[in-house]
Order: structure tokens, then sequence, then C-alpha cells
């Protein structure tokens, strides 16, 4: 199963999984105003995959299937100041 990913150029580590290259029917009209115009990003074949770095690869898989695109969106950024307050509770941590 080939995908084609693209990303946003208006938002940080924001991917756009598609099953065919340009093929944006599928993908709603307000999250494409979002994203902004999608820039190529790779393509690449999931039946070859065992993982993917940053998105769960059965999730892409049945959000390509059902809904036609996947959106990878950043992790949250860390909150250190929880972590040190956290540390300063705990000093095993």
């Amino acid at each position: 199963m080939l995908c084609v990913v693209y990303k946003s150029p208006k938002k940080a580590e924001t991917y756009l999984f598609v099953e065919r290259r340009d093929d944006f029917s599928r993908v709603p009209s307000p999250l494409l105003d979002t994203f902004g115009s999608p820039r190529l990003a790779m393509i690449i074949n999931l039946a070859t995959k065992t993982h993917l770095a940053q998105a769960d690869l059965a999730k892409v898989r049945l959000a390509l299937k059902t809904q036609g695109y996947y959106l990878q969106l950043p992790p949250p950024p860390e909150n250190l100041l929880k972590q040190h307050r956290a540390s300063q509770l705990d000093p095993s941590a």
C-alpha cells in the first residue's frame, strides 16, 4: 500500500498522509485551509514498513482506508517545569 506524505508550510512538524499523489478529494476543506498548501515530503510503501517514526502504522493504514487521509500532528512540548517540580517532590525521580 503506497501512500504520499505532505508537509504543512503553516504548522511545524505536521504531516498529511493520503492514498494518491495530489489527491486531496477526501480531505476536509477546513483541514486543508489550516494545513496550508501541501508540500510533498515523501512517498512510502506501508506494506513494507513495520513501524513509522512518529505515528502508529496500524492507525495510519486504518485512517487511509476509512477516511482517505491521516493527519500526523507534532508531539506535545515537554513541560520541563512540571518535570522539575515532580523531581523536587520525589528525590528518587
